[in-house]
């Protein structure tokens, strides 16, 4: 039901938003202080539609036709396949404080109770007879971060390619399960106890732990920044007139205030949440953290390792001769 036009007959605002299935409970927290803070502001209603799936499965449904304003997704690669079919504006990533990186994350290695594989680093997924959960790089968001993390860690070591791809395919080799997503790699190791090592977000692991689940895990001190983009969908708001409420709610998501609510469920905050710190998770430091932009930008990462023919096929192709 639509809600009814205010005393004043100013209308009241719609707007939609499209994001990743772990982010719904930050949102929760948001979403109404925002709308009570508007109203009070503007004397306006806001009502915030919600849709919540995996960053890829957001993508599609965008470009088929999901009337969203803001998409919060996984990964800038998402993002620029809605702005190549004519969504969103070019440049969106400087459109928005932070190259519009509204939520980030850090690759985990969870392991079993004790961890009796002795499983602490990233060469330890190589090693023979260690069996591996994580998803597969051409369906998931996570799983290309995590290739990445595991290019960086061999890089760290190895300036040969070929070696750094030698050493990648025995971690894949290792893999009993490539999923087709985050959570479904989560519920294959947690929920059927496959598995001696699970590849995933730091914040999946979080959320599983704020859920009850006590788990073994290690955040390795080479590894990479998984940044999360959010922006406005030109062609969608232009049609639904709502620029300025929906720049407003955006703009929200920046705050130290709504930083704190992502940082509650697992994301570790993009600005200063000084005084707003309370029940809020632990994050340990990364003492070396790379960059997307450090490998090319994700349009060079999805030529080089992700496209058909690609390192991670040629990977494939070596496992399976």
């Amino acid at each position: 039901m639509k809600p009814e036009l205010l005393p004043n007959h100013q209308k009241n605002v719609e707007l939609t938003l499209a994001s990743f299935v772990v982010t719904r409970n930050a949102y929760k927290a948001i979403i109404p202080k925002f709308t009570q803070k508007w109203y009070k502001e503007h004397n306006q209603i806001v009502h915030i539609n919600q849709s919540y799936s995996s960053s890829g499965a957001q993508t599609r449904a965008v470009i088929d036709g999901l009337p969203a304003d803001i998409v919060h997704l996984a990964m800038a690669l998402d993002t620029k396949k809605i702005e190549q079919n004519g969504l969103i504006a070019s440049g969106w990533e400087s459109r928005l404080p932070n190259n519009s990186i509204v939520s980030k994350s850090v690759v985990a290695l969870v392991t079993r109770k004790d961890n009796p594989r002795k499983i602490n680093d990233w060469p330890d997924l190589a090693n023979h007879g260690v069996q591996i959960i994580t998803a597969h790089p051409k369906t998931s968001g996570v799983a290309r971060w995590s290739f990445l993390a595991l290019w960086n860690a061999g890089m760290k070591s190895e300036k040969n390619e070929a070696k750094i791809t030698d050493y990648i395919a025995k971690v894949y080799s290792n893999a009993t399960i490539l999923s087709r997503d985050a959570r479904d790699a989560t519920e294959t190791f947690l929920k059927q106890g496959q598995g001696d090592a699970l590849i995933n977000y730091e914040h999946e692991v979080i959320l599983a732990q704020q859920k009850g689940l006590h788990l073994n895990y290690v955040i390795p001190d080479v590894n990479v920044s998984i940044d999360n983009p959010i922006t406005i969908v030109d062609k969608n708001v232009d049609r639904h007139g709502n620029r300025e409420v929906v720049e407003a709610f955006i703009q929200q998501l920046f705050t130290p205030e709504a930083q704190a609510e992502f940082a509650k469920v697992g994301f570790r905050p993009v600005v200063d949440i000084k005084g707003f710190k309370k029940s809020i998770v632990k994050y340990p430091p990364v003492k070396n953290l790379n960059q997307v932009s450090d490998f090319g930008g994700w349009n060079k990462v999805q030529t080089k390792f992700f496209a058909n023919g690609a390192i991670f096929d040629q990977i494939q192709n070596q496992i399976n001769h």
